[in-house]
C-alpha cells in the first residue's frame, strides 16, 4: 500500500502544479531555464531517495520528484514544438514519444542490471547525476539553439 500511496502522491503533486507550471511557462521568455530548474528539482530528489528510511520521508520525496515533473515538462513541450516543422508536428511528436518509452526500456533495463550487482543507492546516484548533467547542458547550450 505505501508504494502505492507514493505513486499517488507523485501523481498528484505533478497533475496539480504541471496547470500552474504550464499556465506560468506560457508567460516566460526562456523555457529552457525552466527545465533546468525541473530537472535540478528532480535531481536533488533522486539524491534524497538515498536517504529514505521512512515511508514519510518516500511521501516528502516523491512529492519533491513531481513538483520537479510539473515544473520541467509543460517548458519543455513548449521549447519543443517551437522547433517543429510546420505540418509535421504530429510525426515529430511521435518521434519524440517513441524516444521515450525507448528510453524508459533501455533505463529500467540498465536500472535492474545496476541494482542486481551494485544496490539501489549506486542507481539512485546515476539518476541523479543524469539529471544534472542534463540540466547543465541545457543550460549551457546557446539560447539561439533553444
Amino acid at each position: 500500500m505505501d508504494a502505492s500511496m507514493a505513486g499517488v502522491i507523485f501523481a498528484l503533486v505533478a497533475g496539480l502544479v504541471t496547470l500552474i507550471s504550464g499556465n506560468r511557462s506560457d508567460r516566460v521568455r526562456n523555457n529552457e531555464l525552466i527545465v533546468v530548474a525541473g530537472y535540478s528539482i528532480i535531481g536533488v530528489g533522486f539524491l534524497l531517495y538515498y536517504k529514505v528510511e521512512t515511508t514519510v520521508a518516500l511521501f516528502a520525496v516523491q512529492a519533491l520528484i513531481g513538483l520537479g515533473e510539473a515544473v520541467y515538462s509543460p517548458a519543455f513541450d513548449a521549447v519543443y514544438t517551437k522547433h517543429l516543422d510546420a505540418g509535421k508536428s504530429g510525426a515529430q511528436w511521435g518521434a519524440w514519444e517513441s524516444v521515450n518509452y525507448f528510453s524508459v526500456a533501455v533505463g529500467s533495463l540498465f536500472g535492474g542490471v545496476i541494482v542486481t550487482f551494485f544496490g539501489f543507492q549506486v542507481l539512485f546516484v546515476i539518476m541523479s547525476v543524469l539529471c544534472f548533467g542534463s540540466a547543465f547542458y541545457i543550460y549551457s547550450l546557446k539560447r539561439s539553439v533553444l
